[in-house]
């Protein structure tokens, strides 16, 4: 029996690229949610980050202000305690609000 001197492309042959994710992705957050309703607030701050930043990025525009009864019904499409995730996402420095506390806005950047 012959051997084939012809040699077969090998997945070697391709050096993979060393990183393959540059920059690390933000954790999936759809295990939070049920039938797009959150359904537990993160205790942990930095998973209750990742939450912050996709409500934040899901829920509010960049070029636009809100009232406070506006940001609530924003945030009552996915849970009922507004407040609470209106304080979280004040405090994260992701939502600004006026000193009056009238109009409020998505941040530039982030604490």
């Amino acid at each position: 029996m012959a051997q084939s001197t012809e040699q077969q492309p090998t997945q070697s042959a391709v050096a993979p690229h060393p990183h393959p994710h540059p920059h690390p992705t933000r954790r999936d957050v759809s295990d939070l949610f049920s039938g797009g309703r959150l359904t537990v607030i993160p205790r942990k701050v930095a998973r209750r980050e990742q939450l912050l930043a996709h409500l934040t990025e899901t829920l509010f525009a960049t070029d636009r202000e809100y009232t406070e009864p506006e940001v609530n019904d924003a945030l009552r499409t996915v849970h009922e305690d507004c407040s609470a995730l209106r304080r979280y996402l004040i405090t994260s420095g992701r939502l600004t609000r006026t000193r009056d506390g009238r109009t409020y806005r998505r941040a530039a950047t982030t604490r």
